[in-house]
């Protein structure tokens, strides 16, 4: 079972900048993509991104384009999350996320099946 534990969130201006950090273990962190995605109050879960084992190939949800960078540190087990030009809209838990199995490395967000304990960040106008 992985364990994943992010940090980095907060409370930060329209326009400003955060980038949060997810530790994994339980298994080998290199062999597994890995995520991240959101959900704001009242909303249902988002995805935000994906990265492959490599970190050459990612996926982003369509709102985040363009702002945001997800980045991955193999010999530290870490995940990131690097944002940039935040709207109050961004305001959300976070939430690391890992998949069950090595599967194919596709970064399908519907792969995803475990997920961190999340990291509030707020954006304010």
């Amino acid at each position: 079972q992985v364990e994943l534990v992010e940090s980095g969130g907060g409370l930060v201006q329209a326009g400003g900048s955060l980038r949060l950090s997810c530790a994994a273990s339980g298994r080998t962190f290199s062999w597994y993509v890995m995520g991240w995605f959101r959900q704001a109050p009242g909303k249902e879960r988002e995805f935000v991104a994906a990265i492959s084992t490599s970190g050459v190939s990612t996926n982003y949800g369509e709102s985040v384009k363009g702002r945001f960078t997800i980045s991955r540190d193999n010999a530290k087990n870490t995940v990131y999350l690097q944002m940039n030009n935040l709207k109050p809209e961004d305001t959300a838990v976070y939430y690391c996320a890992a998949p069950r199995s090595i599967g194919s490395g596709s970064l399908d967000p519907a792969r995803f099946a475990f997920w961190g304990q999340g990291t509030q960040v707020t954006v304010s106008s």
